[in-house]
């Protein structure tokens, strides 16, 4: 809960205010019942001006209560509005800058629940504790006090009740929050299975395959049934047991006053406030109920984006005194490079090789092989376990991120297209010149489908780009990495479903343009790096095959075999 008081610390100023009104409200209602005691007692001997006068002061206390009441519910959904926009702000832009690992760890749908209904939780409570978090102690406390003014002993029947109020809610209070951990646990896995099936639906139908995910969405759906109605069993006692308590007390207060009544210790418009009192505590009750339900899920809730949001930073820039620069002649270097993602079987082994500025690197090999992974090291999204990589000479974990990440253009395997135009999709919020983004457009291969369109570059891209063809969404991509002008292109099997006669032309029109950048292709083909200055062949991780296509042809077995076995050795150019 520390964080959501660190969140609500800027709006203290207005919460103070707004609980001074809901304050002076309440207190205003308080008078009521005991105004009304007041004229009951002496109506005998009031005028009519009296009693019109007592009466109209009832009904502005009501007015007053009623009003204060209302501007202070007013701001409390002010408060909680900034307060919730403000934390689930800082929420996404920290999900963004998770490293790789720590998304991994947390996992996409968690992180989606997170941001969505935890941050509604916190929300709720926060709104709630508005409204209700000084109102309903007030009517409690106050409630009490006046009632023990009037009448001692019909007051201590109420308070006796007090004790089993507080038990029960400490008890249902020490279940109810691990439960609803489970309940978000339970709702990540069902946004998992959801974002799944919404990204696959095609290969679903196209396997006919709809049943099945039905049966694998049930199992999560019932999953979720089951944690919420454990939660709700004990969580739901709350209100029941309440009841019971309140309305006992109730009868215990009508019984004893009616009796005292009888005797003449007490006299009926004490018995009339009593109950009039009594119900206001009654609703405090309630309202301090609900509240200890909300505050259960928030307070789980809180929790799980407390871990988000005080995860430490893993990928952070380092001191150059402890990854010392290099004096050399080449752009980009790895030196032993060495990773695992699990912390056993390294997944990169003992990587070396260098490439001047303007040269190209083509990595190939079998799926699993370690091609991707190499990427993610240069582009940073994990650091090496041992080993160096270097940029211009400098160690890449000394440089600083925005100007280490201006360096690359990339077209990644699984990049996305948003919702938008197709020169927006290029452009990327970079404000790249339109002249810019169709000369990108024209060295990936792009430029003449796009014109092909109605309204060109104008033209309405679906989410993920779901209503042009994968070699369309794939020449797009690479317009968006081309379009920066970036001093190392990566190109991650980003051209796997182009024709051998496009891809031919893309790598031609690469070669002729971008004569200062540094290429990097990861590729299945053979044909989409023969003409690389360096090739690598990777297999579990290791280079079993380094050098020109010239070389690797004679020298690389595995090279060979697989250039014989997509093409027979020949190339379309």
């Amino acid at each position: 809960m520390k964080t959501l008081l660190k969140y609500l610390k800027p709006f203290y100023s207005k919460m103070t205010l707004g609980f001074g009104i809901k304050v002076l409200g309440t207190v205003i209602e308080l008078f009521i019942p005991y105004i009304l005691s007041h004229i009951l007692a002496n109506v005998k001997n009031f005028t009519m001006n009296e009693i019109v006068l007592w009466g109209s002061l009832m009904i502005v206390c009501a007015l007053f209560s009623c009003v204060f009441n209302i501007i202070a519910n007013r701001m409390a959904a002010k408060v909680s509005k900034n307060f919730a926009e403000s934390m689930r702000k800082d929420l996404f832009i920290k999900t963004l800058r998770l490293s790789a690992a720590q998304t991994d760890k947390f996992t996409i749908p968690s992180l989606e629940s997170r941001i969505t209904t935890d941050t509604y939780h916190v929300h709720g409570f926060v709104n709630m504790m508005q409204r209700m978090g000084v109102r309903a102690p007030i009517l409690l406390a106050g409630g009490i006090l006046i009632t023990m003014i009037m009448d001692f002993r019909l007051s201590l029947v109420m308070t006796a009740i007090l004790p089993l109020i507080f038990a029960t809610v400490y008890f249902v209070r020490k279940k109810g929050v691990p439960l609803y951990e489970n309940v978000q646990k339970a709702v990540d896995s069902m946004i998992r299975v959801v974002r799944e099936d919404s990204q696959g639906i095609r290969v679903i139908k196209a396997l006919s395959k709809t049943d099945y995910e039905h049966r694998r969405y049930d199992n999560v759906n019932r999953s979720l049934s089951r944690s919420e109605a454990k939660a709700g069993i004990i969580m739901g006692s709350v209100h029941p047991l309440m009841t019971i308590f309140m309305n006992g007390g109730s009868v215990a207060v009508i019984s004893l006053g009616a009796i005292f009544a009888f005797k003449g210790k007490s006299e009926p418009e004490t018995i009339i406030a009593f109950m009039q009192y009594f119900t206001q505590i009654t609703m405090a009750m309630m309202a301090v109920t609900r509240m200890f339900v909300m505050y259960t899920k928030c307070s789980a809730s809180a929790r799980r984006i407390s871990e988000v949001l005080n995860a430490p930073e893993e990928i952070k820039t380092q001191n150059e005194k402890d990854f010392p620069a290099i004096k050399t002649d080449a752009h980009i270097v790895f030196d032993k490079v060495c990773f695992s993602y699990a912390g056993k079987k390294n997944n990169i082994d003992n990587i070396s090789f260098s490439l001047k500025k303007g040269e190209s690197l083509g990595v190939i090999g079998a799926t699993g092989s370690g091609k991707s992974t190499l990427i993610k090291l240069l582009l940073r999204f994990y650091d090496v376990n041992s080993g160096n990589i270097y940029i211009n000479g400098k160690d890449i974990r000394t440089i600083d991120k925005k100007d280490f990440y201006s360096m690359f253009g990339s077209a990644m395997q699984k990049d996305f297209l948003y919702a938008g135009t197709i020169e927006e999709n290029i452009d990327f919020g970079r404000k790249i010149p339109f002249d810019k983004i169709k000369t990108a457009a024209k060295i990936a291969q792009a430029d003449d489908f796009i014109e092909g369109f109605a309204d060109g570059y104008g033209h309405i891209l679906s989410s993920h780009g779901t209503n042009i063809s994968g070699g369309q969404k794939q020449r797009l991509l690479i317009s968006r990495a081309i379009a920066g002008n970036p001093d190392i292109l990566i190109l991650d099997d980003s051209s796997s479903a182009l024709d051998y006669k496009t891809d031919a032309a893309l790598r031609g029109a690469l070669k002729e343009t971008l004569l200062g950048t540094t290429l990097i292709s990861v590729a299945q083909r053979v044909s989409s790096v023969k003409d690389c200055t360096l090739i690598i062949v990777l297999e579990d991780g290791c280079v079993i095959g380094m050098g020109t296509h010239e070389f690797l042809m004679e020298n690389c077995p595995e090279y060979k075999e697989i250039s014989d076995s997509q093409m027979g050795g020949a190339f379309v150019e």
